[in-house]
């Protein structure tokens, strides 16, 4: 019945567009008209038939995850947090001072931008313990602070770094 419902309303509003347009979009504008009085008369069909079907299997399989993705998935426990949905106003010591109500900061930094100095939008927390850490996830994943929504996961260790070495002067292609 919603269905039907919407597809009325749309036609009606495609009729009230027709006005005022050009004759070049006319034929364009009336074709979705009979569209949708065609799929109006032909709802209670669809909505009955293969749309919620029971017996009905999709045939989509999602491709597999790379495994590159499936180990970021599930980050290994260490007192080291990464916190995201910073916003732009976040400081170092808001970020400490919202963390330290679930136990001992060790260091809190806000990555922040060279040429503004505001917040990137990120920033890392070290805890003493594992059990603070879970802790400060625990209390601060899906809250506020400073008017924005914060996430707080164990963070990655940083991949080591990958060393291009550079053929000699002589040899560089020009």
């Amino acid at each position: 019945m919603a269905l039907r419902s919407a597809a009325a309303v749309a036609s009606r509003c495609l009729r009230r567009l027709i006005i005022g347009t050009s004759s070049r979009t006319l034929p364009i504008i009336s074709q979705a008209i009979w569209d949708w009085e065609k799929l109006e008369s032909s709802t209670n069909a669809f909505v009955s038939g293969r749309l919620f079907s029971s017996t009905s299997i999709s045939s989509f399989i999602p491709p597999p995850l790379p495994p590159s993705a499936q180990q970021r998935e599930k980050p290994e426990p260490s007192s080291n947090l990464f916190v995201s949905g910073l916003s732009k106003r976040t400081t170092t010591e808001k970020l400490n001072e919202a963390f330290a109500k679930f136990g001992e900061v060790v260091h809190a930094r806000v990555v922040t931008d060279r040429v503004t100095g505001y917040s990137k939008g990120f920033g890392f927390v070290k805890y003493a313990t594992l059990e603070d850490a879970a802790k400060g996830i625990e209390g601060m994943d899906g809250k506020f602070l400073d008017g924005w929504v914060i996430f707080a996961e164990y963070a990655r260790p940083r991949p080591p770094p990958e060393h291009h070495s550079a053929p000699p002067h002589s040899q560089r292609p020009y």
